[in-house]
């Protein structure tokens, strides 16, 4: 397929799937939601945050921890979003079969159905930092931000939390519908190891290596520094690496992570037609 045929492929993708993600109810209920999920959500870790420290935000690790948790938003949308498309097509509206008999290509087509989480994701990650600014003291200087760094550190964060999206499309596959909530799972999990919200020496030793090996740690961590400079690079998990060695482990890891999606997906997705799992419905 044709550079067009793939950019065809992510745009109707996109079309398609913000169609889906937006049309569940009125535009303005559909407004309140997108406001008021994100501020809950963050009300949780504000609250444990506010009654162990009795009230003290005015500290750097309330801003490390807050923003941690406010981009940690976009891990479970984006790759929920991606694999989200294959339980939504083949269970739901049952047209997975009609997928891959079109002229399309199969894993644009699921980054382009992550594109509305994505926006969601954005507009709840907008709302959490604003809110965290007016009302709890969150120290971002806008004038300080270096834009550039931030703006690269989330293109490639969110490409590289796509690739691990179409690893688990690629599971999804193979995989009855009643675990549908594997992509929030796999955040969940990836939530403890990451640095999201608690540098990695909290972690015991045996385990503390899994946040090193997960370019999502590298990622939260050049956003914070970003938007916070000094405030985040006092913080001791990546201290002795600079900013350039971040952002090169990062992609790194995202050309590895982007190697093995391809790889694993074309795997799941050859098992899944010798098996004859592309149509099969399992919600009973």
């Amino acid at each position: 397929m044709s550079g067009r045929g793939f950019w065809r492929s992510f745009r109707t993708a996109a079309w398609l799937g913000w169609q889906i993600e937006s049309n569940w109810t009125d535009p303005f209920l559909f407004a309140i939601y997108s406001f008021v999920k994100p501020i809950s959500t963050a009300a949780i870790l504000v609250v444990m945050y506010g009654i162990i420290t009795q009230g003290n935000f005015e500290s750097p690790i309330f801003t490390y921890m807050y923003l941690g948790n406010a981009f940690y938003i976009y891990v479970g949308a984006v790759m929920a979003g991606v694999s989200w498309a294959i339980i939504d097509d083949r269970e739901h509206y049952k047209t997975l079969k009609y997928m891959y008999v079109a002229p399309i290509h199969i894993p644009m087509y699921l980054f382009g159905r992550g594109v509305a989480k994505f926006v969601v994701g954005s507009i709840s990650v907008l709302i959490t930092i604003i809110f965290g600014m007016l009302f709890l003291h969150l120290k971002i200087d806008l004038l300080a931000v270096n834009w550039p760094l931030f703006l690269l550190a989330l293109l490639i964060g969110v490409i590289m939390l796509a690739f691990m999206g179409l690893v688990l499309a690629g599971i999804t596959l193979l995989i009855a519908h009643h675990v549908w909530f594997l992509g929030e799972a796999v955040a969940g999990a990836l939530y403890l190891f990451s640095g999201a919200i608690f540098p990695l020496e909290v972690l015991p030793p045996a385990i503390r290596w899994l946040g090193y090996v997960i370019p999502i740690t590298y990622w939260l961590e050049l956003i914070r520094r970003a938007l916070v400079g000094e405030v985040a690079e006092a913080f001791p998990t990546l201290a002795n690496l600079s900013n350039a060695q971040i952002l090169a482990i990062l992609i790194g890891l995202t050309i590895f992570f982007a190697l093995i999606a391809f790889l694993v997906f074309r795997w799941a997705e050859h098992q899944a037609r010798e098996r004859g799992l592309i149509d099969v419905v399992t919600n009973y």
